[in-house]
């Protein structure tokens, strides 16, 4: 009972860990705004911790500006004075952020997301320094059980749980992500066809059935023989396909619905030897049907120190194999101060790259709504991480999140610091400013439409952590 509670301390102390986190790079990102407009001799008469929304947690001023603490911790702002309707500067005032040249404006605009950016470096940088380790962004990836059905082509593979997986159809296995998707891609039935391989089946097709060497339709009750079925080519990725590159494809063309429908008279792939012909599909047409096949995955895999050649495995028409898989990452060691720089550069710049990737989906309706979580989920994921795998993790993790707040914040949508920099490059394009009434606007719906989205997100954080899918 006592290790239980001593437990549970220990988590509330990782999702409060977890919290001042998050809280630090929303502080950073506003003192970047701070820092920027007062150097550039702006009056800023509020700095604002928490989105204006409800209660007042603190109030108080510092050096002339006015510090407080709203009970809504989801954002952030910098109000200049010139925001104050009772503003007593005079309208040319140099200390009005809009009497700034476009670019000085510019800069105190863009300054939050560079010193989030700044921010995220430094967090890797000093678990670099610290820990003497980076993540490799390769993992050693094991097979844990295997839970297929015993007619499954698994069993006759020669797979065995602890097998290490070296490689998956000669590409590097290095994450788990690079075999769930060559499975996908290698499902049966795809509706994708290579027309080699439906030449190849029609030639076979004309030697077992010679009479009916011409291109026409069959008539009804003939008789078609067929040959086994045989697998297509194995799926081959490109370099980086789990940074989201396509895999080869070859030539391969998708079939209409009426040869999907032929392929499914015709059965199961490897139990029909014969097709009773009803009069409405050509000898080049089945062909076709037969083409649309499942394709093999060959693994290599690592056992008791030998590489082992296993025997194909072929997916379900689902994609799924029927084994359970773990990983562990490859820890890279830093050890010098340079080390520690380099690889804290490329540790951003591939998870920013698959952060923009994420992007994409998103804003391309690849991602269900019902799938976008926000702060109380990253703050649940963050607290599980440092529980489980330490301090060094969660600064890692928190590193990603600062990335991630840069390049949200600088997306052209107002409200957010990129709507800014759009008005601002029109402004300078134009020789004048955008009307005060149309920005008000727009920011305004803007405004409404994320507070909306972030009633989304909440929700699906909510819900996630009462079904435990969290």
């Amino acid at each position: 009972m006592l290790k239980s509670y001593v437990a549970q301390e220990d988590y509330h102390m990782s999702i409060i860990i977890m919290l001042l986190l998050l809280s630090l790079l929303i502080i950073v990102h506003e003192l970047g705004h701070l820092i920027a407009a007062l150097s550039f001799g702006i009056k800023v008469d509020k700095f604002g911790f928490g989105l204006p929304l409800g209660p007042t947690l603190l109030e108080k001023k510092i050096g002339g500006i006015t510090v407080m603490v709203h009970a809504l911790l989801l954002g952030g702002y910098v109000s200049f004075a010139e925001d104050d309707p009772d503003c007593d500067l005079p309208e040319d005032s140099e200390e009005r952020f809009l009497n700034k040249p476009v670019w000085q404006r510019l800069v105190v605009v863009s300054a939050g997301v560079f010193a989030n950016v700044v921010c995220a470096f430094f967090i890797v940088l000093f678990s670099a320094l610290v820990w003497s380790y980076l993540p490799s962004g390769e993992f050693d990836v094991k097979v844990s059980q295997i839970v297929a059905p015993k007619e499954a082509s698994v069993w006759k593979s020669g797979l065995r749980s602890g097998d290490r997986l070296v490689t998956l159809n000669d590409t590097k296995v290095t994450s788990a992500g690079i075999i769930l998707s060559v499975v996908q891609l290698s499902k049966g039935q795809d509706s994708l066809v290579d027309p080699q391989d439906v030449q190849n089946n029609l030639a076979r097709l004309k030697r077992l059935n010679p009479g009916l060497i011409k291109d026409e339709v069959i008539p009804p009750d003939v008789v078609v023989r067929l040959p086994k079925f045989l697998s297509e080519k194995p799926v081959k990725l490109e370099k980086n396909v789990a940074l989201g590159l396509k895999p080869y494809k070859d030539n391969q063309y998708k079939i209409n619905s009426t040869i999907a429908k032929l392929r499914d008279e015709i059965g199961d792939l490897q139990r029909n030897t014969y097709y009773v012909s009803k009069g409405d599909y050509t000898l080049n047409q089945i062909a076709e049907a037969m083409s649309d096949n499942v394709r093999p995955l060959n693994f290599v895999v690592e056992r008791d120190g030998k590489y082992i050649r296993l025997s194909s495995i072929y997916p379900t028409k689902t994609g799924s194999v029927g084994i359970q898989l773990e990983s562990k990452e490859k820890l890279k060691h830093t050890t010098s101060l340079w080390a520690a720089v380099k690889g804290s550069t490329r540790y951003l710049c591939e998870n920013t790259y698959m952060m923009l990737l994420g992007l994409k989906q998103v804003f391309f309706g690849e991602v269900p709504l019902g799938e976008l979580h926000g702060i109380v989920a990253i703050t649940k994921v963050g607290g599980d991480i440092i529980a489980h795998n330490g301090l060094f993790y969660g600064l890692l993790l928190t590193a990603i999140i600062s990335m991630d707040l840069a390049i949200v914040n600088f997306l052209p949508i107002p409200a957010l610091d990129g709507g800014h920099v759009l008005f601002l490059i029109i402004e300078k394009i134009r020789g004048k400013r955008v009307s005060d009434k149309i920005i008000e606007k727009i920011a305004n719906i803007s405004f409404l439409l994320l507070i909306a989205l972030m009633v989304i997100v909440i929700f699906n954080d909510v819900y996630a952590l009462i079904t435990q899918k969290l």
